[in-house]
């Protein structure tokens, strides 16, 4: 989580590809902050073109490439299925959040299916009628970007491009970046399968700072 505060402040000063290398090296520490990956990556179509998101992406993969290179040239296969096995059954005695679901419910299949389309649900509702609000939605996000980059390699010379409006590079406010990354945090945790004691440095910071951003009365939050 160290490891994602220091890439949350590269996001905060427009710092994209450093901040993602940075991000990358916390994957590589504990795959919880994947969990932050979806509205991370909204933000960084608003805040760059397709061309940034991609190049960004690949140093986040060149760093992933790098730090398991050992075990990438000595046991490939064996490497990339257990340090990316994203199918492994919790121990439901070490959960303290779906303690009440009896534990033939809690390791079966259809619970995790349930739990990742409530996920994908969640996420795909927050993208777009809230992160992606003023854009249109998260749908008019991507067909603007896809326009701006067919404008943007345009070889037509009847029709001057005007490549300021193509790079689209703006910066996003603070509270923004901090609130859609919470919440997209968030979501993950209530709806993983399970959570350990000693998950709580994922998330529980975050919770007054998320109160705060609600519109309830003080009192109540």
């Amino acid at each position: 989580m160290t490891l994602f505060h220091a890439s949350l402040i590269s996001f905060l000063y427009q710092k994209w590809h450093l901040g993602l290398i940075i991000f990358s090296g916390a994957v590589s520490v504990k795959m919880n902050v994947l969990l932050f990956a979806p509205p991370l990556l909204i933000l960084m179509l608003k805040a760059m073109d397709i061309f940034g998101v991609i190049t960004a992406g690949a140093g986040a993969a060149l760093v992933q490439v790098l730090l398991g290179l050992p075990f990438l040239l000595s046991y490939p296969v064996a490497y990339v299925s257990r340090a990316y096995d994203l199918g492994r059954v919790f121990i439901h005695f070490w959960s303290v959040n779906f303690k009440f679901v009896p534990e033939p419910v809690f390791v079966s299949k259809g619970f995790a299916v349930s739990l990742l389309a409530t996920h994908l649900v969640l996420l795909g509702i927050f993208a777009h009628y809230r992160w992606c609000r003023h854009e249109g939605g998260v749908f008019s996000l991507v067909r603007s970007k896809l326009v701006q980059l067919k404008l943007k390699y345009s070889v037509t010379s009847s029709f001057p491009v005007n490549r300021r409006f193509c790079s689209n590079s703006r910066a996003l406010g603070a509270d923004h970046i901090v609130s859609t990354l919470f919440v997209g945090n968030f979501i993950g945790i209530l709806c993983a399968r399970s959570l350990h004691y000693h998950f709580q440095p994922w998330y529980f910071y975050s919770l007054p700072y998320l109160l705060w951003r609600t519109p309830f009365p003080t009192w109540l939050r």
